[in-house]
């Protein structure tokens, strides 16, 4: 599993037009799922997800969690996380889940963050997605564990 998370001043989806996902301050995190996550692992990225410190205290130090800002979740799968370049030039995926097992675990990932987290919006999996953002910082962390 791997989670690309970008700290946000406000940040939407949208599907053929229209916005299925919308937040204000808070984080976007792209959800990469490989063949061989589950939930045990799915609830560990949870837990670091959401008590990451890193937005600014009244000192400027990413001292804060995400409930401590009461910050909102934009959630949108993306396969591509596990694109393997090394070989050529044209990335393999061959890492990534299936789609049904990695959309049951990306479905799994939002429930859990719903029960911590007042406002979660997500993308719709699979489909072609626009997401627009403005990061705050820039601060993007990769969470890898």
């Amino acid at each position: 599993m791997k989670f690309l998370i970008q700290r946000v001043n406000h940040a939407e989806v949208t599907v053929d037009g229209e916005v299925k996902g919308a937040i204000q301050k808070g984080l976007l995190v792209f959800v990469g799922v490989s063949g061989s996550d589950t939930k045990e692992i799915a609830d560990k990225y949870v837990k670091k997800l959401i008590n990451l410190r890193i937005f600014e205290d009244e000192q400027g130090k990413t001292n804060l969690s995400l409930k401590d800002v009461n910050g909102q979740l934009l959630v949108i799968s993306q396969f591509t996380l596990y694109a393997n370049c090394k070989k050529g030039n044209r990335p393999s995926f061959i890492d990534a889940g299936n789609p049904k097992m990695a959309d049951e675990l990306y479905e799994y990932i939002i429930e859990e963050c719903k029960k911590q987290v007042p406002v979660v919006e997500k993308g719709v999996f699979g489909a072609e997605m626009k997401v627009s953002l403005e990061n705050d910082g820039p601060f993007t962390i990769i969470l890898d564990i």
